[in-house]
């Protein structure tokens, strides 16, 4: 890191993206949200990070904070921030997550216990660091360990775990973000055709295809299948790919 980044701590969980000040842009930064710390607090802060020299031996990068007004999405972890470019414009999109209960009903033996963050939506504003809450009445539970799926003005949400019911919904929402010159405007579809996952790892292949693999469908139990993801114009297909023949020691940990 640069003399002059600021301590990134090594967080657990936290919502990581990639941004670039504009979809022809080549430069990109990375951004980090949220995640439990070492001490296992929760963190609401938001760091941007973007290589400041590479060469053949290492890479130097530059962390900074990034302070937010406005409606600041509260400590949490296992939730997904995701960038969406619109008219020119950029705008980072907060989503899930879990959060400890408020300290009011924080006791002894329940210090540690963690609820769903609400169901809300945030905007934030890198370049003037404010952030926006909207509440869409498609979103009713919260979610966390889901997938987001951003390209262009849109962001696709596939399962998640709810913890309030204990089930992995087969979500798959399409959230739509307009951003013209005045109030920003998001909207949010419910489509069929999702799937019951969390905790998955998901990687994108080109430009307009993504794989899912791993994950749970139950509590105790690994998704063993893969998918993968075709996005096309305003539609999403999820199809199933011939899984790898995974060792014992995945199969069975």
């Amino acid at each position: 890191f640069s003399k002059d980044s600021c301590y990134l701590p090594p967080l657990r969980y936290p919502a990581t993206c990639t941004f670039k000040g504009s979809l022809e842009s080549e430069k990109q930064q990375y951004i980090i949200h949220g995640g439990k710390t070492p001490n296992n607090e929760l963190s609401d802060k938001i760091y941007v990070m973007s290589v400041v020299c590479k060469n053949n031996k290492k890479v130097t990068f530059r962390c900074t904070e990034k302070d937010l007004v406005g409606d600041v999405p509260e400590a949490r972890y296992g939730h997904s921030i995701d960038m969406v470019y619109s008219r020119g414009k950029s705008m980072g999109v907060v989503f899930g997550g879990r959060s400890y209960i408020p300290s009011a009903q924080r006791t002894t033996e329940k210090w540690n216990s963690v609820a769903d963050c609400l169901p809300h939506i945030f905007l934030v504003d890198l370049e003037f660091g404010c952030s926006t809450s909207y509440i869409l009445p498609e979103l009713q539970d919260g979610l966390s360990f889901h997938v987001s799926i951003a390209r262009n003005d849109t962001i696709y949400i596939l399962g998640g775990h709810s913890l309030a019911n204990n089930i992995r919904p087969a979500n798959l929402y399409r959230i739509r973000v307009d951003l013209p010159l005045g109030s920003p405007a998001v909207n949010c579809t419910v489509l069929p055709g999702g799937i019951s996952v969390s905790s998955a790892i998901l990687t994108q292949t080109n430009s307009d295809e993504f794989v899912i693999v791993g994950g749970y469908q139950l509590e105790n139990q690994k998704r063993m299948v893969c998918n993968i993801i075709s996005l096309e114009g305003n539609k999403i297909e999820i199809r199933e790919m011939e899984t790898p023949d995974w060792t014992p020691d995945i199969k069975h940990s």
